[in-house]
């Protein structure tokens, strides 16, 4: 596990460039003042955005399999991983943030859908 990035992932990479394409610049990366430092932050319009790998997150949508071998571990720690998520979403939303995930299955589809996401939020 010591091998898995926290930071500048693929999916990250591949949203940033979409939101760039868009013309959207001006984003924090993990900022670290906001609650739960997001992925991407709109500090001025206050939008958070979290980039979830779906293993790691366990995905609603590709529900990825999950490991035969020491599963009581793994069980555990991807149910902490979702625990962290929600808790994060609570304290940047109480904070007056609107927050968006963008799910990594989702992005490999179509990083543009997912950008226009993000841009309507923007406004």
């Amino acid at each position: 596990m010591s091998r898995i990035r926290a930071k500048d992932t693929g999916p990250e990479r591949s949203l940033r460039a979409a939101l760039r394409a868009l013309g959207h610049t001006g984003y924090r990366l993990h900022y670290a003042k906001a609650p739960g430092r997001p992925d991407v932050a709109f500090v001025g319009r206050r939008v958070a955005v979290f980039v979830h790998g779906c293993f790691w997150h366990s995905c609603p949508h590709c529900t990825p399999r999950r490991p035969k071998s020491n599963s009581d571990f793994w069980n555990a720690k991807l149910e902490r991983n979702s625990e962290r998520d929600v808790r994060k979403v609570l304290e940047l939303k109480r904070a007056g943030w609107r927050v968006a995930t963008v799910w990594e299955c989702r992005l490999k589809k179509d990083p543009a859908k997912e950008a226009k996401r993000i841009s309507r939020m923007l406004g």
